[in-house]
């Protein structure tokens, strides 16, 4: 089953717009570790935007696709042990510190990782968002994640998963019928809006008629980890 799980934060906009070797953004004793993130960044998405590229395409080439997993696992293997060290070393920095593209590494990398990963630094990326170091609706994501991958409903409709045709839908979540204020509340777009990038529709009331049966996959889901993925 080819899975692709989407996320919000990435390191677009001023990843665009600014160059890796700008050192004007952010506070200048952190230029250097600005630009060892901004690398770990771009490795983290290279072969991410690579995959959905191919993912789009059916059906898909397997020894491509295998190729491109790899290759990301590869990547997040190596940038886990770098990230790490930089928050033993400085803690969480964020947007003010290193600029925003570069403090986007900190979360893809978490979200890329392992569950038992993902679950040491949660609360670490919680105290980082009330410190306004990392965004809401990152943290949401994450969240969204791990419940998931612990075989629990999602709360915020983040997650993403392919039937195996190249169709996507919304994975298990709960109480659909006020997702879009959840939404809300830590910055993401309602899900019409979110859904749009993807030519999906949202029909809250085909979805729920769906629920019950996206629940019982997330036995499934549990025994067979989704590869994390990012456009």
């Amino acid at each position: 089953m080819r899975v692709i799980l989407v996320l919000l934060l990435l390191a677009t906009g001023a990843a665009a717009e600014q160059s890796p070797a700008d050192r004007t953004v952010g506070r200048p004793e952190f230029a250097a570790v600005r630009t060892e993130l901004l690398a770990i960044v771009e490795s983290d998405q290279k072969y991410r935007e690579a995959y959905n590229e191919l993912a789009r395409i059916h059906p898909v080439p397997d020894a491509e696709m295998r190729t491109l997993t790899r290759n990301m696992q590869e990547a997040d293997a190596a940038n886990l042990p770098k990230l790490e060290a930089i928050l033993a070393q400085h803690g969480w920095l964020g947007p003010d510190d290193v600029g925003p593209d570069a403090s986007g590494a900190f979360f893809l990398v978490i979200q890329h990782s392992n569950l038992p990963t993902q679950k040491k630094y949660l609360p670490a990326m919680r105290e980082a968002v009330k410190a306004g170091k990392a965004r809401g609706s990152s943290l949401a994501l994450l969240e969204d994640r791990i419940e998931l991958h612990e075989g629990r409903p999602q709360i915020y409709g983040s997650q993403l998963r392919s039937d195996g045709g190249g169709a996507l839908y919304v994975q298990a979540m709960i109480d659909p019928d006020h997702v879009d204020e959840r939404r809300a509340a830590v910055g993401l777009p309602p899900m019409a809006d979110y859904l749009k990038r993807w030519d999906l529709t949202w029909d809250l009331a085909a979805y729920k008629a769906r629920l019950p049966d996206l629940i019982a996959k997330l036995s499934t889901a549990v025994r067979r980890p989704p590869k994390p993925q990012s456009p």
